[in-house]
């Protein structure tokens, strides 16, 4: 294309956008195009910091204008970096964090650039809460499309499971409107099919009442890892839907294990059903009535450290298992930020609408190994590690994967993360609305 042409419609384009544009030498242009995970380093063509929904249909048109494929930045916070391209346009919605709570209907409409802390903070007034992710910088629409797997989905689904309806501006800069009554096709591939078909500009999710949440927080020795992790299975195994939280591994200056309960409902219930865990030595605890959305920002880090994550979904926790996920954490990185988790699921995610392509649902613990760290030097010691905690608890995978939670692991992963079965209808889906694959700095489905 010519370069009098490309100019021209980027200075057309600074003039009809509500928000800003970004181009490579402008003021801004490397803290715009910066995501959370520090060691993605892309140099978009332009970025587009949308406002509103007119903006998005004049970026994505100016986009198709000059051939350029497109990411688009919700949260930035999904390790893989998707929401930046080489040589893309980005569309930032960061500007586009509206949170509206209708209580009586108990829903919320949710704008694309809005972070799961917006989210939280807005329906906390109104003792009502959705199923959200770990962390509150995580963007909503990137962890709902995805799946969505957090403190409360034993209780309500996943955050999927709750999706009502989506506003998308497709690859042709149409806004169309995707759910159960409109779209339904579209509806179903955008239940785990992620970034895939358009830019969400916004999601209306189903609430749920939320009047009391309780949580415990306890601290162990990392020797004692596999006592606190079969003592935390028993939690799980006898305790109600409305019981969650994870065990973690912790590789700061500090190292250690520790169990994290939640609970729907009051301290009493509280420590009845985290009992099998107080039971054990414990060096610190904290255990009460906490605000949801506190709880949500707990494993908060700051932007701009390297990251490297992966996920192993399991069919079961036998003592091999327990003794396989613990004798990973021997080998993690230290001093560093990283971190190993090991979460159930069961519940109402088990119970969930079984249709759409978000196979894990069916698995019953998720290990999930993750680097966290600051210096390049630690590159190759801290993913190493990673990958060898992730096939250490292999030979008790599901095979299926939460692809929220891992960054680039090849087409194959992505697959498994969408289930097999469901590649080709989500192909077809992806022909109708993005035949020239436009989107795909996502975990890509490709047009069949």
């Amino acid at each position: 294309m010519p370069l009098s042409k490309a100019r021209t419609a980027l200075t057309e384009l600074r003039e009809d956008l509500h928000g800003d544009v970004f181009a490579p030498g402008d003021p801004g242009y490397d803290a715009a195009r910066a995501v959370f995970n520090g060691m993605i380093d892309r140099y978009p063509a332009v970025i587009a910091r949308c406002v509103d929904d007119v903006d998005v249909v004049r970026a994505v048109r100016f986009g198709r204008e000059l051939d350029l494929k497109i990411a688009v930045r919700g949260g930035g916070h999904g390790v893989a970096g998707a929401g930046a391209g080489d040589g893309a346009l980005v569309v930032d919605l960061r500007r586009m964090h509206e949170v509206t709570v209708d209580p009586a209907a108990k829903a919320v409409r949710v704008q694309g650039g809005a972070t799961i802390g917006h989210l939280d903070r807005a329906t906390r007034p109104y003792g009502l809460a959705t199923p959200g992710g770990r962390v509150s910088t995580t963007g909503v629409g990137g962890f709902v499309l995805g799946g969505g797997s957090g403190w409360l989905d034993r209780a309500f689904g996943l955050a999927v499971d709750n999706l009502i309806g989506v506003e998308l501006v497709t690859a042709d800069a149409e806004r169309v409107h995707a759910g159960a009554g409109e779209n339904p096709e579209l509806f179903w591939a955008l239940h785990g099919g992620g970034g895939n078909f358009g830019v969400a500009t916004a999601l209306t999710l189903a609430l749920h009442e939320l009047p009391v949440f309780s949580a415990a927080l306890l601290r162990y020795p990392r020797s004692c890892g596999p006592d606190v992790v079969r003592a935390f299975r028993e939690v799980i195994r006898t305790g109600p839907d409305e019981a969650g939280g994870a065990v973690l591994h912790l590789a700061g200056a500090a190292p250690g294990c520790a169990a994290l309960v939640t609970y729907l409902g009051g301290t009493e219930g509280l420590y009845e059903v985290a009992e099998p865990l107080l039971a054990l030595p414990h060096a610190v605890r904290a255990v009460g009535p906490l605000p949801y959305s506190a709880v949500q920002g707990m494993l908060d880090l700051p932007a701009g450290l390297r990251n490297h994550w992966s996920a192993e979904c399991l069919a079961d926790l036998p003592d091999e298992a327990v003794n396989a996920w613990c004798g990973g954490a021997e080998g993690m990185p230290v001093p560093t930020g990283s971190r190993q988790l090991l979460f159930p699921l069961g519940g109402a995610i088990a119970s969930g609408p079984g249709q759409y392509p978000v196979p894990y649902r069916s698995a019953a613990w998720v290990a999930h190994p993750a680097g966290i760290w600051a210096d390049p030097g630690d590159d190759e010691r801290v993913i190493g590690w990673v990958r060898g905690a992730g096939a250490g608890v292999r030979p008790w995978s599901t095979g299926a994967v939460c692809l929220d939670l891992v960054g680039d692991e090849g087409p194959e992963r992505v697959r498994a993360g969408l289930g097999v079965g469901n590649a080709l209808r989500l192909g077809k889906v992806k022909r109708r609305w993005d035949p020239d694959n436009v989107f795909r700095f996502n975990h890509n489905i490709t047009p069949l």
